[in-house]
């Protein structure tokens, strides 16, 4: 079963990584965010259930647990000779990621409950100085946007604001951002994966909103408004609102300049193959313990 820690635990996030670095840019925004995230999930959930199978090994071998199921403690124990401490650690890495994923959870819930949804949806000014603008996703969504972000933008800023928020919830970004943001809480190592779902989400919303509003320069222009306007917004950053940073200038550009060619479709299939890899090594992982505690009955 060690093999199969290696491959799913150790090598495929980090390989997910570098085929996020590789491609993400070349693809078309709105697909290599699905994709991706959704490889991301596969990827840290298969990585979970080698956690825990693994974990189960470990207390397989407990002598106590042999006699009261029925089977050899020590024939479990010596399918990982060698590696004694892989079973042992994978049941504390078990331990971790249950309680990182519960705390994402319980965070993404509280961060929903912070603005109201109740109501006809469409557009809620806020009074309040502070300069926020946030989708807040529900069925219907609402567009949230304070009367200080509103005095700040020129009318064809504010329409560029409400179409690029507005792209966020038709197309249900919020479900991509908590998929991907689960899947860092169970592999820390999808950490750059994560970000960079963040940056496509935001490039999807900016390529349908330039679509919708026929002006790139103006949806550049807002862009660069709010973003500036709404650093450090506690309610920005978890909601995925228009916040300055890094990926900032990339996206002001992407707009400024003609609308890239993307790559063929084709190139989508490499992290969904990887993910697909760690699948099956993981069925491979569960065969393998069902056959170790069977031969362990006899």
């Amino acid at each position: 079963m060690f093999d199969h820690f290696l491959w799913s635990v150790v090598v495929v996030p980090p390989l997910a990584v570098l085929v996020v670095r590789l491609l993400a840019d070349r693809l078309a925004p709105g697909r290599a965010a699905s994709v991706i995230a959704w490889s991301a999930v596969t990827v840290a959930a298969t990585s979970t259930i080698n956690l825990f199978l693994l974990a189960a090994h470990a207390l397989a071998q407990v002598p106590a647990v042999g006699r009261l199921f029925g089977w050899s403690a020590a024939v479990v124990a010596a399918d990982t000779a060698g590696v004694e401490w892989v079973p042992w650690l994978s049941l504390a890495l078990s331990v971790a990621v249950v309680a990182a994923v519960g705390r994402r959870w319980r965070r993404q819930r509280a961060v929903l409950a912070m603005v109201p949804v109740d109501g006809p949806g469409g557009l809620v000014m806020l009074p309040d100085d502070a300069p926020r603008a946030f989708a807040v996703p529900g069925d219907p969504g609402h567009v949230v946007v304070t009367t200080g972000m509103r005095g700040l933008l020129t009318d064809p800023q504010f329409e560029a604001l409400l179409a690029h928020e507005n792209a966020h919830l038709s197309e249900r970004h919020h479900r991509l951002a908590r998929l991907a943001e689960l899947a860092v809480a169970a592999h820390p190592a999808l950490w750059w994966v994560g970000k960079h779902v963040d940056y496509l989400i935001e490039r999807a919303a900016d390529e349908r909103a330039a679509t919708d509003l026929g002006s790139r320069k103006t949806l550049a222009h807002a862009i660069g408004v709010a973003a500036l306007a709404g650093a450090g917004s506690p309610f920005a950053a978890a909601l995925h609102a228009a916040v300055p940073g890094g990926v900032v200038p990339k996206r002001v550009a992407h707009l400024l300049r003609p609308q890239p060619r993307p790559a063929p479709r084709a190139f989508l299939i490499i992290p969904a193959l990887l993910a697909l890899s760690s699948v099956i090594w993981t069925g491979e992982a569960t065969l393998d313990l069902v056959e170790l505690i069977h031969a362990a009955l006899r």
